[in-house]
């Protein structure tokens, strides 16, 4: 007779957070921080350590000096605990862990607390260490993102998670973790390096790919304005993709991904192993592009989508900018075959469980398969090739 006995546990907790959308964030004439910073603070004066990407920095001399000018002005309610901190963005910010144990030994000599604020300026990849570290400060340092990059606004900077780079795997590590706050000022696309602006796009192509063609079409539409630097455009973009990617997570049904589907990574699993093959000098934006193209060539030929519909994809990224091709594709792995192609079984093994690859069946919608042909892949691969000259 067994005498174990088992207490079954179980609850849930809502989380909520707000993305604002505004221009001149730091201009004190702006409420949108402080009345963000002060929405939550459990004492005279919401305190908190503000992080600043270098290469936003760099752009944009006057930030750090603005970040100050504006918390003196709301010094009644808010408290800059030292002057902001500027660290190394891009993927670099995710390689190592210095910064995060930096921000950890700052957050204990300014003694803050769990209702006190880190607040990130950068993009995706700045957004990543700092969300990683005030996820382990406290377990849970309250957390306000400002992105400063369309990818970021559009996707990276809206979500649930963080991820940092190790074990030679672009995000092995990091936590579930809802930010405080989001605010996105379209203000800080203006500055972008061209391949920054666009890079973010293919997020948006890959959302509207996979839940809504009519965004597909007005992507399609838009390129050569978007590819031009349309500020208004872009804005849009920014606020439809992000707008869809919130939607996906608080209607999914798992948005801390304990199933294995993972539709908002669709292009990824090549993308994220094309960005370790180039030793990350191919952006993820651009590696997402490839990675798109790739999976609904693959998709074409399992007769999921059609050869126009293939097409169209192809050109609406080529019309923005974007690539549809990269020679990593074909770099030779270990065993003869494309490098590639192990970007399969490591996005297995980062979904947990079986495999499951999103794939585009006809043009806003999608389906799961939990098999992909190395065959069908590489042949999709050779298909994609540009001809020769071309």
């Amino acid at each position: 007779m067994s005498d174990m006995k088992t207490i079954h546990q179980a609850f849930s907790v809502p989380f909520r957070y707000p993305v604002i959308f505004t221009h001149g964030v730091f201009d004190p004439k702006n409420a949108a921080l402080a009345k963000t910073l002060a929405r939550g603070r459990q004492t005279a004066r919401a305190r908190a350590l503000v992080v600043v990407d270098a290469g936003v920095a760099a752009a944009r001399p006057a930030l750090c000096r603005e970040i100050t000018r504006y918390f003196r002005a709301h010094g009644a309610a808010l408290e800059l605990v030292r002057a902001p901190l500027v660290v190394p963005g891009g993927e670099q910010a995710k390689n190592g862990w210095n910064t995060v144990r930096e921000l950890m030994t700052l957050a204990a000599a300014e003694h803050l607390d769990r209702h006190s604020y880190l607040v990130a300026v950068g993009g995706g990849s700045l957004l990543d260490m700092a969300g990683f570290a005030a996820a382990l400060i406290h377990r849970g340092l309250r957390f306000v993102r400002l992105p400063t990059t369309v990818l970021a606004q559009n996707d990276a900077g809206v979500g649930v998670k963080n991820g940092m780079n190790a074990a030679g795997t672009k995000n092995f590590a990091g936590t579930f973790a809802p930010p405080f706050a989001v605010i996105n000022d379209g203000d800080f696309l203006r500055t972008l390096p061209q391949r920054e602006w666009i890079g973010g796009v293919a997020e948006a192509f890959k959302v509207a790919i996979i839940k809504d063609a009519r965004f597909f079409a007005f992507l399609r539409r838009k390129a050569g304005a978007l590819r031009d630097r349309d500020q208004r455009v872009m804005e849009r973009v920014v606020h439809t993709t992000a707008a869809l990617h919130l939607r996906h997570i608080a209607t999914s049904g798992d948005p801390f991904e304990f199933g294995s589907a993972r539709p908002l990574d669709f292009g990824h699993w090549a993308a994220h192993r094309l960005e370790l093959l180039s030793d990350f000098t191919l952006g993820h934006g651009p590696a997402v592009a490839v990675g798109i193209a790739l999976d609904s060539t693959y998709a074409m030929l399992k007769r999921l989508l059609s050869p126009a519909e293939r097409q169209s994809i192809l050109d609406g990224l080529a019309a923005c900018g974007l690539p549809v091709w990269s020679p990593l594709l074909e770099r030779p792995g270990a065993d003869g075959r494309p490098d590639v192609l192990a970007g399969i079984e490591q996005f297995r093994e980062h979904l947990g469980g079986r495999l499951c690859v999103t794939l585009p069946r006809s043009l806003g919608d999608k389906v799961e398969v939990h098999r992909i042909s190395l065959s069908l892949m590489m042949k999709a691969i050779a298909l994609l090739r540009p001809a020769e000259g071309g």
